[in-house]
């Protein structure tokens, strides 16, 4: 797998989140939204990243999170990784319900970045 740029990788991080509790909630697809237009302020075409995610099967989001975790804390400073964290935070929270498995991957991130 090719290394990304700290805001592609957020979009990974931000999509396996939203579909780990096997749900997409419109409010999550807003943040994601979000993101997207603070990342991106250009237009930019996400559709081969969208077509990596979803050809990932579940048993893989795992792995596939933390290789961008990795790509994450390769090109970022403390100071973003924490506004991530806090961006990642109200993602999972956006439906007014943090499943098991939503809690268990923002925790994977946290101690993947020792944070």
């Amino acid at each position: 797998m090719l290394k990304s740029n700290k805001s592609i990788a957020g979009y990974h991080l931000l999509m396996i989140l939203s579909a780990v509790d096997n749900e997409f909630a419109p409010a999550e697809g807003l943040k994601i939204q979000e993101y997207l237009a603070e990342e991106f302020p250009f237009r930019m075409n996400l559709d081969d990243e969208l077509d990596i995610i979803a050809s990932l099967r579940p048993e893989e989001w795992k792995d596939h999170f933390e290789f961008h975790a990795k790509c994450f804390l390769d090109d970022s400073t403390p100071e973003e990784r924490e506004n991530f964290k806090e961006f990642a935070k109200s993602l999972i929270k956006a439906d007014d319900e943090v499943s098991e498995k939503e809690h268990q991957f923002y925790s994977l991130l946290k101690n993947h970045w020792n944070s």
